[in-house]
């Protein structure tokens, strides 16, 4: 990539008005594309790379002014242009791919209709000769069948499928510059491979740059030529992939290297000083569930196909011998699932005669103080797996033991007790916690539902509790809004411990964090389970998360449990394909070497 620069910022700065007045997002930023060229730009949430895109296209939220600074695009400086030369350029020489479909793309008009408008917009084709464009266009993308999709609406189209249709939508005018924000943040490993190899394609048979947007630097070794490091507003670093990835030079960007799952292996050990489990108010326990079960090969489970056994001649459902890493003593099974289905009717089905199995004869075991991954794509059943485990969903089939005691039939009180003793960390720390609320409300709330306690013992419980996710006692005055969303996700977990649990499912509950947080609220967890003797069914797309937290791993796909082993068995030896497919799209397997 030799030449002149297509585009080259330099000293750009962009503050927004706040009612204290202005507060800087972006401090005088330099950086330079060139013809043909990725350039990756990196940080965390609150860096200001996605400011400092959007402010390249004039495309600044309200409250954001552009302060100072120069874009040049083909020499010519944006930021003084007009507004309709701007909108001008706008799709036809950059175009831009967004992070949120649902949000980006207008949700009554057809996929089809909504690619045509660019080139409606532009003069590069009249209305008839759009539309057959498009068609061509959602093709290039990568959608299977594009005349059936061209006529459909966002909502009919799965997650990936709506990004293709924003790649779409980017490249119809064949820009000279893509910018890339965050472009698959939101997706399953193996379909943000597919996105970006898309991306890869497109851009380079037509010569097209690339500024990426991203705060997974896996995705950033995999795809740029050069990165440019950002921190609070600023560039902190910039160079060759290879150079920055192999020998950063700023602390900064050695701590994003450090936190980033796609980056390092290993299951996670910490040291944290806090509490002990010894200090948890005891439960008395039932026994355990029958040993001689294996719950992973009763009957005809698919668990069977490709499993990776624990050890030769050993019965997973029986190896209790294992010691438990939390806790240093033999490993009775908490859970053990058999043989579980769960049908949902199609609609327009009479009498449910036309069904959809998410959840095919699946088994699997959770002993005391371990963490089972259940991995696996968006519509994989993972996550109905786990609705089912806490009774949130009925199964159709099938049986959950929790401690020797078969939970699938429980109803009224006997239900609410069970519940009791099994919490849930969703995915999204800024859904699931009410706005209304203040932190101190959101954390009691589970002991004000189960009478526990009153309201002064509360507020003093959830002081304790915050101060066991390592949270200053001060948050508890502040609502969720006034949070970041690592530290939404700490009182999400410290709701979620209120009522002394002895099962935490975590559904996804870092995939909408950003690596730095990922990577604190993963040593929390682990740290966590130490002390209290905890056990987690773990739910994740990403397999690169699950290597440092599980110590058993079971692979989802179509519903069905085709893989369970070990974490290291799974990562050093994988039988079945989709799990080898799993393991090749984590990010950064395609890495640049330094030169």
């Amino acid at each position: 990539m030799s030449g002149e620069p297509l585009l080259a910022v330099s000293g750009l700065r962009v503050s927004y008005r706040t009612r204290s007045g202005l507060v800087p997002a972006v401090r005088g930023v330099d950086l330079t594309v060139r013809p043909g060229e990725v350039v990756a730009v990196v940080g965390e949430s609150g860096s200001g790379k996605s400011t400092t895109a959007h402010a390249l296209v004039g495309l600044l939220p309200s409250g954001g002014a552009l302060e100072g600074g120069r874009v040049l695009f083909d020499g010519v400086d944006l930021a003084r242009v007009k507004d309709r030369e701007l909108r001008a350029r706008r799709g036809r020489d950059i175009g831009l791919i967004p992070q949120d479909p649902m949000v980006s793309l207008n949700p009554v008009q057809r996929v089809g209709a909504q690619v045509a408008e660019v080139l409606l917009i532009h003069g590069l084709a009249d209305r008839d000769a759009a539309a057959g464009q498009a068609v061509r266009i959602l093709g290039q993308a990568g959608l299977p069948d594009p005349e059936v999709r061209a006529r459909q609406y966002p909502h009919e189209l799965s997650g990936g499928m709506r990004q293709r249709v924003l790649i779409a939508v980017a490249v119809a005018a064949r820009p000279r510059l893509v910018i890339a924000d965050e472009p698959t943040s939101a997706l399953d490993v193996t379909v943000q491979r597919q996105i970006l190899d898309h991306i890869e394609t497109l851009t380079r048979e037509s010569g097209t740059a690339v500024l990426l947007i991203t705060h997974d630097l896996g995705v950033a070794a995999d795809r740029a030529q050069r990165i440019v490091v950002m921190s609070r507003g600023e560039v902190v670093e910039e160079g060759p992939t290879g150079q920055v990835l192999e020998a950063p030079r700023h602390a900064y960007t050695r701590h994003l290297l450090a936190s980033a799952p796609s980056l390092a292996g290993g299951r996670l050990v910490t040291q944290r000083r806090g509490a002990s489990a010894a200090g948890r108010r005891p439960r008395p326990r039932s026994a355990p569930a029958a040993a001689g079960a294996n719950p992973a090969t009763t009957g005809t489970s698919p668990a069977t196909t490709g499993t990776n056994p624990v050890a030769p001649g050993t019965n997973p459902a029986t190896a209790e011998a294992a010691v438990t890493p939390a806790r240093g003593v033999p490993a009775a099974d908490l859970v053990v699932v058999r043989g579980l289905v769960k049908d949902f009717p199609l609609p327009g089905a009479r009498g449910g005669a036309r069904t959809l199995r998410a959840v095919d004869d699946v088994g699997f075991r959770i002993p005391r103080g371990e963490t089972f991954a259940l991995v696996g794509e968006s519509g994989s059943g993972k996550s109905t797996t786990a609705r089912l485990v806490v009774r949130l969903a009925e199964a159709s089939a099938g049986s959950v033991v929790f401690e020797g005691q078969d939970i699938t039939r429980l109803r009224g009180g006997a239900l609410r007790r069970t519940r009791r003793r099994m919490q849930i960390v969703y995915q999204s720390p800024y859904a699931s916690l009410n706005p209304r609320q203040s932190v101190a409300q959101v954390i009691a709330e589970p002991l004000r539902a189960f009478g526990v306690g009153g309201r002064a013992e509360r507020v003093e419980r959830a002081a304790g509790l915050l101060e066991r996710v390592s949270l200053p006692v001060s948050v508890l005055r502040r609502r969720p809004a006034e949070l970041s969303g690592g530290q939404r996700q700490r009182v999400a977990i410290a709701r979620a411990l209120a009522l002394e649990p002895d099962l935490v499912v975590c559904d996804e509950p870092v995939s909408a964090l950003d690596v730095s947080a990922q990577s604190q609220i993963l040593e929390l967890l682990v740290d966590l389970q130490r002390e209290l003797g905890l056990s987690y069914l773990f739910i994740s797309h990403d397999l690169a998360v699950v290597r440092q937290i599980a110590d058993r791993v079971g692979v989802m796909r179509h519903g069905r449990l085709v893989e369970t082993g070990t974490t290291d068995e799974i990562f050093a030896g994988p039988s079945h394909p989709y799990t080898k497919e799993l393991l090749a799209a984590i990010p950064g397997a395609r890495r640049t070497p330094l030169t």
